[in-house]
Protein backbone atom coordinates (compact mmCIF):
# COMPACT_ATOMS: atom_id res chain seq x y z
CA UNK A 1 0.00 0.00 0.00
CA UNK A 2 2.75 2.76 0.92
CA UNK A 3 4.03 2.03 -2.58
CA UNK A 4 0.74 2.42 -4.07
CA UNK A 5 0.57 6.04 -2.20
CA UNK A 6 3.89 7.10 -3.34
CA UNK A 7 3.16 6.61 -7.04
CA UNK A 8 -0.28 8.19 -6.44
CA UNK A 9 1.80 11.49 -5.33
CA UNK A 10 4.05 11.05 -7.84
CA UNK A 11 1.55 11.00 -10.76
CA UNK A 12 -0.06 13.84 -9.45
CA UNK A 13 2.90 16.11 -9.80
CA UNK A 14 2.54 17.03 -12.90
CA UNK A 15 -0.79 17.54 -13.05
CA UNK A 16 -0.23 19.61 -10.25
CA UNK A 17 2.34 21.90 -11.86
CA UNK A 18 0.69 22.30 -14.40
CA UNK A 19 -2.28 23.69 -12.67
CA UNK A 20 -0.08 25.87 -10.08
CA UNK A 21 1.63 27.16 -13.39
CA UNK A 22 -1.37 27.86 -15.38
CA UNK A 23 -2.80 29.91 -12.64
CA UNK A 24 0.38 31.71 -11.94
CA UNK A 25 0.55 32.11 -16.24
CA UNK A 26 -2.85 33.15 -16.36
CA UNK A 27 -2.80 35.74 -14.13
CA UNK A 28 0.15 37.16 -14.94
CA UNK A 29 3.17 36.74 -17.32
CA UNK A 30 6.75 37.12 -15.48
CA UNK A 31 7.86 40.81 -15.08
CA UNK A 32 10.78 40.01 -17.31
CA UNK A 33 11.52 38.77 -21.13
CA UNK A 34 13.65 35.83 -20.12
CA UNK A 35 15.53 32.55 -21.13
CA UNK A 36 15.02 31.02 -17.77
CA UNK A 37 11.61 30.91 -15.99
CA UNK A 38 8.37 31.79 -18.52
CA UNK A 39 6.43 30.12 -21.99
CA UNK A 40 10.28 30.78 -23.78
CA UNK A 41 9.77 30.61 -27.78
CA UNK A 42 11.44 33.17 -29.74
CA UNK A 43 7.84 34.50 -30.63
CA UNK A 44 6.91 34.92 -26.98
CA UNK A 45 9.88 36.53 -26.42
CA UNK A 46 10.34 39.19 -28.80
CA UNK A 47 8.39 41.85 -26.91
CA UNK A 48 5.73 42.45 -23.90
CA UNK A 49 2.78 42.21 -25.84
CA UNK A 50 3.98 38.58 -27.87
CA UNK A 51 5.32 37.57 -24.12
CA UNK A 52 1.89 38.51 -22.05
CA UNK A 53 -0.23 37.10 -24.89
CA UNK A 54 1.44 33.82 -24.82
CA UNK A 55 1.31 33.20 -21.03
CA UNK A 56 -2.36 34.34 -20.76
CA UNK A 57 -3.26 31.55 -23.26
CA UNK A 58 -0.78 29.11 -21.97
CA UNK A 59 -2.04 29.30 -18.49
CA UNK A 60 -6.06 28.85 -19.48
CA UNK A 61 -4.84 25.74 -21.26
CA UNK A 62 -2.78 24.55 -18.52
CA UNK A 63 -5.46 24.97 -15.89
CA UNK A 64 -7.91 22.89 -17.95
CA UNK A 65 -5.21 20.33 -18.79
CA UNK A 66 -3.95 20.05 -15.24
CA UNK A 67 -7.34 19.46 -13.39
CA UNK A 68 -8.60 17.17 -16.22
CA UNK A 69 -5.13 15.27 -15.47
CA UNK A 70 -5.49 15.56 -11.48
CA UNK A 71 -8.63 13.70 -12.35
CA UNK A 72 -7.57 11.36 -14.73
CA UNK A 73 -4.74 10.17 -12.48
CA UNK A 74 -6.15 9.55 -9.23
CA UNK A 75 -9.21 7.79 -10.89
CA UNK A 76 -6.49 5.69 -13.11
CA UNK A 77 -4.42 4.99 -10.14
CA UNK A 78 -7.53 3.89 -8.04
CA UNK A 79 -7.45 0.94 -10.28
CA UNK A 80 -3.91 -0.21 -9.37
CA UNK A 81 -4.81 -0.06 -5.52
CA UNK A 82 -3.58 -2.87 -3.79
CA UNK A 83 -1.43 -4.51 -6.67
CA UNK A 84 1.90 -6.18 -6.88
CA UNK A 85 4.87 -3.89 -6.81
CA UNK A 86 5.67 -4.25 -10.02
CA UNK A 87 1.94 -3.24 -11.50
CA UNK A 88 1.43 -0.33 -9.95
CA UNK A 89 4.93 0.82 -10.92
CA UNK A 90 4.19 -0.31 -14.59
CA UNK A 91 0.81 1.33 -14.19
CA UNK A 92 2.26 4.41 -12.58
CA UNK A 93 4.92 4.86 -15.04
CA UNK A 94 2.36 4.61 -18.26
CA UNK A 95 0.04 7.55 -16.47
CA UNK A 96 3.29 9.42 -16.18
CA UNK A 97 4.07 9.47 -19.86
CA UNK A 98 0.37 10.16 -20.97
CA UNK A 99 1.14 13.33 -18.48
CA UNK A 100 4.34 14.02 -19.86
CA UNK A 101 2.77 13.55 -23.33
CA UNK A 102 -0.29 16.03 -22.52
CA UNK A 103 2.62 18.99 -21.29
CA UNK A 104 4.06 18.64 -24.45
CA UNK A 105 1.68 18.77 -26.76
CA UNK A 106 -0.47 21.56 -24.72
CA UNK A 107 2.35 23.66 -26.11
CA UNK A 108 1.55 23.38 -29.78
CA UNK A 109 -2.11 25.70 -29.65
CA UNK A 110 -0.63 28.77 -28.12
CA UNK A 111 2.56 28.27 -30.48
CA UNK A 112 -0.13 28.48 -33.58
CA UNK A 113 -2.05 31.22 -31.38
CA UNK A 114 0.79 33.07 -31.58
CA UNK A 115 1.75 32.35 -35.51
CA UNK A 116 -1.60 33.39 -36.64
CA UNK A 117 -2.39 37.04 -33.88
CA UNK A 118 1.60 37.86 -34.58
CA UNK A 119 3.79 38.28 -37.61
CA UNK A 120 8.08 37.27 -37.20
CA UNK A 121 8.89 40.69 -36.00
CA UNK A 122 5.94 40.49 -33.17
CA UNK A 123 3.99 43.25 -34.90
CA UNK A 124 0.07 42.07 -34.31
CA UNK A 125 -1.97 40.77 -37.32
CA UNK A 126 -5.38 41.11 -36.94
Amino acid sequence: MGFWIYMLVISLFIPAAMLGFGILFFKKAPKNINFVFGFRTPLSMKNRQTWEFAHKLCGKIWIVCGGVLLIAAVVAMLFCRGGETGYVGTFGLIVEIVELVVLIVSVIPTVVALRRSFDRHGRRIK
